[in-house]
């Protein structure tokens, strides 16, 4: 069956109230599958060089728990500047969410991810708007751009999660749990932001529960793969060619 391509300009963008529904459903389904794991699993490496699947279950839990309080918010921040000396932010802020929760069995950790997941969800959405509209310095694809808190929070901390939850299931062989409805909207906002980036046209099938097709202007190159591995190309976890060169923040 032929399926009608959706304009990448009719991709609405994700708001508050949405935005934390999607963080509740990916904080559940992460948390899920780190209480799955077991024995080996936990010090399998990924696609995440320096992190196997024990630190890269910390940062997830430091980044539900970044947005919590805001005690834990400026204490993070604070060792994320330490941290990050000269070089990113962020690097410096997830460094530190790993160092913190190193001394934290894999029970203690899936205990606190199981309480802290839903907290935070909730949290984020009550971020106040003078926060919300703080200028935030990154880098994507080498260049260094100006965000505010607010896409931080709707946007890439959900992304981010969602990312890992790949990267978790990718080295552990376990089965990624995918629905149209949280994932397939997950993967269309990164759709229209990468469209936003590069502005030329194209047209795009992504394959799989996730997936979708995607159309901005005429011509343009055609593109077929599935919808975890356009995401995972776009994080730079995967080499593409043509407009898949185009970064997007994850």
């Amino acid at each position: 069956m032929m399926t009608t391509p959706l304009p990448v300009d009719q991709v609405p963008p994700i708001r508050r109230p949405e935005a934390a529904t999607l963080a509740a459903t990916e904080n559940e389904r992460v948390t899920a599958l780190i209480r799955s794991l077991e024995g080996e699993d936990w010090s399998r490496p990924t696609d995440c060089p320096a992190w196997d699947v024990r630190a890269l279950s910390a940062h997830v839990l430091g980044g539900m728990e970044a947005f919590t309080t805001f005690r834990q918010f400026a204490h993070q921040m604070r060792a994320a500047k330490k941290a990050a000396g000269d070089g990113p932010l962020i690097d410096g802020m997830t460094a530190a969410q790993v160092r913190e929760r190193a001394d934290l069995s894999t029970d203690e950790l899936i205990q606190q991810l199981t309480i802290i997941g839903p907290r935070s969800a909730k949290a984020r959405g009550r971020v106040p708007g003078l926060l919300r509209r703080l200028p935030l310095k990154e880098e994507v694809g080498g260049q260094t751009e100006t965000w505010r808190m607010g896409y931080l929070l709707d946007v890439i901390l959900t992304r981010d999660t969602w990312m890992h939850r790949v990267d978790i299931a990718r080295a552990t062989g376990r089965e990624i749990v995918l629905s149209p409805g949280h994932d397939g909207r997950v993967v269309a906002d990164v759709v229209a932001e990468w469209a936003r980036r590069h502005g030329r046209p194209f047209t795009l099938t992504l394959e799989g529960p996730a997936g979708g097709t995607f159309l901005q202007g005429s011509g343009g190159e055609d593109i077929t793969l599935d919808a975890v591995e356009f995401c995972r190309t776009l994080s730079g976890r995967a080499t593409g060619a043509g407009l898949l060169t185009q970064e997007v923040p994850f």
